[in-house]
């Protein structure tokens, strides 16, 4: 069994979150999409005022993967506002690395944030998954997760910085 611990990040962890983010987008075939980088990481989640929150999971010395990775897993949520029921914690970002998975790390992360978003006074916690992800909705809808999707018809829209700027500038 596994030994582990879930803790705040911090600062130094920057680039074990970002190796991470780039581990998830790679298992979603989207490795190429990651253009964040270490320094916007530390900028936008220990500044003044974090655009982000996260938890690490962290294994012991004896434990750590071939690579000597010790931070193995991550959340990234950050809490937003819903007019009809009030806050929530979003969820914008989970992953475990795969040689972790199954040792009770990500319930227990799962955990971690359901007491944050409790203590916060959150109606409920929010994310999405990609619709190919099977073992994800699989883990989510065992925890109580209702796929919006499906039940309330709700369809996901960006728009991209590009027209962002465009509107911004329009006259």
């Amino acid at each position: 069994m596994a030994s582990f611990s879930i803790r705040a990040a911090r600062p130094e962890d920057c680039p074990d979150l970002l190796r991470l983010i780039k581990e998830l987008a790679k298992y979603e075939d989207m490795e190429d999409q990651v253009v964040l980088t270490e320094k916007e990481l530390l900028e936008d989640g220990f500044g003044e005022h974090p655009f982000y929150h996260c938890l690490v999971a962290e294994v012991p010395k004896e434990q750590w993967s071939p690579e000597e990775h010790c931070i193995v897993g991550f959340a990234m949520y950050y809490f937003t506002y819903d007019p009809w029921i009030g806050k929530l914690l979003y969820l914008e970002d989970f992953y475990v690395m795969a040689e972790y998975r199954g040792l009770g790390i990500g319930s227990e992360i799962l955990k971690n944030l359901s007491q944050v978003a409790v203590k916060c006074r959150c109606s409920s916690m929010h994310f999405l998954v990609a619709e190919w992800n099977e073992p994800s909705i699989r883990f989510y809808k065992r925890r109580g997760a209702a796929d919006l999707s499906t039940e309330e018809g709700w369809r996901l829209f960006k728009i991209d910085k590009e027209y962002l700027l465009k509107m911004a500038t329009e006259e």
